[in-house]
């Protein structure tokens, strides 16, 4: 069975911790046994096309999430490899930390940290859904720190890395309802001075820009674009995608940029938040979201521009954005495109447990 660079690293022993300046290690089997009572079902957290989640704590107390490779296949043994050697190369507050991995005979597991507040799918259209717990004050920092977590990846990991998969439930939230930015599988590190590359596609419906989804070329650009269709639905509670009528589905896109335009952004916001938000920030992360995701890949802002602007730093920026072409001329956000979806390795985003075989969990790490 072919397994990553990082597990034939014969210096790496199960039990072992790397160098002292490394916070990963490799876990042997039986402590993960241990640790989720044999990956025992009332610890699971949930199951997907890549195997199922289990909560799990250690010895010394710590709570992690375990994800377990469900059927060994070339392809899981990729999406694993490249998971592990993305998480072992990047660390920052608003990325999901590796605790380790676990590579013995057909088993492969992969731990984080558990992430007790899930996600923000989980808390816009899952089982938090009715308890109202992102408040505006939360939904900004969640903004921002994810937006902190992909200009990282983008412009400050080596090689660069571009995601594949921002969506909500991919954004898990800890203790504090911070943004960690998870799921690697699909992530793709850029070559030295590459503008693009071209590759199979994969993604979730809703997301997919439409330069990737058309003809398969990956950029930083496309995580942009996924991030400003998160910042929509972060703003608004309402899904990428949604049915209008039995026959009509409306991308989030052509719902919000007739509204921006004529200034309504309290029409925008999530009801559940019942008024209490401060519509000049609200503003703020809708237009950023609708110029995120403009068809039109150049002309969208890289990750640290999106930075800049959901903090505010700029007045001139700010007034820039409020005066973009985008929300005077007669132009249409860009859409993912229908297309033949059976061509595309992709997924719709879920909001319960009892997921596709490829779609993402509601847990507190998420399982593909």
């Amino acid at each position: 069975m072919p397994v990553c660079s990082c597990c034939k690293n014969d210096a790496l022993q199960p039990g072992k911790k790397k160098k002292k300046s490394d916070a990963w290690r490799v876990f042997a089997l039986k402590e993960l046994q241990l640790a989720t009572n044999n990956f025992n079902y009332d610890n699971k957290l949930g199951e997907g096309g890549f195997g199922s989640v289990y909560w799990g704590q250690l010895w010394d107390g710590s709570q992690i999430a375990v994800k377990r490779l469900k059927n060994w296949s070339t392809k899981a043994e990729m999406e694993f490899s490249v998971e592990v050697e993305v998480l072992a190369k990047v660390r920052h507050n608003n990325l999901l930390t590796l605790r380790g991995y676990c590579a013995e005979g057909q088993e492969r597991l992969i731990v984080y940290d558990y992430m007790p507040n899930l996600s923000v799918t989980s808390h816009l259209h899952g089982q938090h859904a009715a308890e109202c717990l992102l408040d505006w004050g939360r939904r900004m920092n969640i903004a921002v720190g994810a937006a902190e977590g992909i200009a990282y990846l983008h412009h400050h990991a080596t090689p660069h890395i571009i995601h594949r998969d921002i969506k909500g439930s991919n954004v898990l939230l800890d203790v504090e309802f911070r943004a960690r930015v998870s799921d690697f599988g699909f992530a793709k590190l850029m070559p030295d001075g590459a503008t693009h590359v071209t590759t199979k596609v994969k993604g979730t419906l809703g997301y997919l820009a439409p330069e990737y989804a058309m003809l398969g070329k990956v950029s930083e650009s496309c995580d942009v674009y996924s991030f400003g269709i998160f910042l929509l639905v972060l703003a608004s509670g309402k899904r990428p995608i949604e049915r209008v009528n039995p026959t009509t589905k409306r991308a989030i896109t052509d719902w919000a940029l007739p509204l921006a335009k004529e200034n309504k952004f309290k029409e925008i916001a999530d009801s559940k938040m019942k008024g209490n938000f401060l519509e000049a920030e609200v503003k703020r992360v809708v237009l950023v979201g609708l110029v995120c995701a403009q068809s039109q890949p150049e002309k969208r802002p890289t990750m640290q521009e999106v930075v800049g602007l959901l903090k505010g730093e700029s007045k001139e920026k700010l007034e820039g954005l409020e005066n973009h072409e985008l929300f005077s001329a007669d132009l249409a956000a860009g859409v993912c495109p229908s297309g033949d979806e059976d061509s595309l390795e992709v997924t719709e985003e879920r909001d319960s447990k009892e997921e596709e075989s490829t779609s993402t969990s509601e847990s507190g790490v998420n399982a593909r």
